[in-house]
């Protein structure tokens, strides 16, 4: 049984299913589902596998955990999109740990700007920002005015 198949099984079935749990934890998205459909709440047995995705372990905070959940931020910050997302939903502001990830993608930088930081960018972001010119460096340069 594939932990997909076992992760339906246990949603189907309305409850945990102890026994399907060794295999649903062997996938870092089958078990935030587990998690967040049928547990509803913490899956410690397979957090160390959410915590090796990325999207797994954004999902696991933001709706499980309900804060910052420090193992996954290594991960979680080699991906600008889901670092922007990290730093607006768990985190609530700014996050310099995923910023030098953040500042490659104009238009997660000019979000972050935005949503996250509320105003102008780091230096090093800004610069970065300004030397991108494109749709998102116009509408930060509006922002930021």
């Amino acid at each position: 049984m594939t932990p997909e198949q076992a992760y339906r099984k246990a949603k189907k079935s309305g409850k945990r299913i102890p026994e399907l749990e060794p295999v649903i934890s062997k996938d870092a998205q089958c078990s935030y589902w587990y998690a967040l459909y049928v547990i509803k709440g913490k899956f410690i047995l397979a957090e160390l596998t959410i915590s090796k995705d990325a999207y797994s372990s954004y999902s696991y905070a933001r709706d499980i955990i309900k804060s910052r959940w420090e193992i996954a931020e290594p991960v979680i910050s080699k991906h600008a999109y889901w670092s922007y997302c990290y730093a607006k939903d768990v985190i609530k502001g700014r996050w310099e740990l995923a910023e030098p990830v953040i500042s490659q993608y104009a238009p997660y930088s000019f979000h972050y700007a935005k949503d996250v930081i509320k105003g102008r960018l780091p230096d090093f972001m800004h610069n970065q920002m300004i030397f991108s010119n494109d749709e998102y460096t116009k509408e930060y340069v509006k922002f930021i005015k």
